[in-house]
């Protein structure tokens, strides 16, 4: 899969593990780029970030990996962009799927739920993982034009 760049973002309950994420996916010739939070000690609001990646998302090889404490309210939030495809995966199965079937665009997990081997599987897998089109592309389709 071609990747130009990965946008990172978290709340201050996943900063411990979007740091880890950072540190991860520098072994990799990804261009990461973080949109914060930037620290754990200052409380902030999960939507706004999801907000910032999907101002960033613009085309398709542009992904994301969103974080918070459990991932649920970050990717609710970040789905509310009609152009982003949030997964909120919880191990490398669920990321492959997001992106075999769903094409998402953006990888969500929980920093309180997920330890950092399952973290390091679902990047390697989602992020290798092509979208397999075929009867999965009406579907897709169909959530872009949602009128949710």
């Amino acid at each position: 899969m071609k990747v130009a760049q990965i946008f990172i973002a978290s709340d201050h309950a996943g900063f411990d593990a979007k740091e880890f994420v950072k540190s991860y996916l520098s072994n990799f010739e990804f261009d990461v780029v973080d949109l914060g939070a930037y620290s754990k000690d200052v409380s902030v609001d999960y939507p706004d970030f999801a907000d910032k990646m999907a101002e960033n998302i613009d085309n398709d090889f542009k992904f994301g990996i969103l974080i918070c404490g459990t991932g649920i309210g970050i990717s609710i939030a970040a789905n509310r962009h009609p152009h982003i495809r949030c997964a909120l995966c919880h191990d490398a199965t669920t990321a492959k799927l997001a992106r075999e079937h769903n094409d998402a665009n953006v990888l969500c997990f929980g920093g309180r739920i997920v330890g950092t081997s399952i973290i390091q599987d679902m990047i390697k897998v989602f992020f290798a993982t092509e979208f397999a089109g075929g009867r999965h592309e009406k579907r897709v389709y169909k959530l872009g034009s949602c009128k949710c």
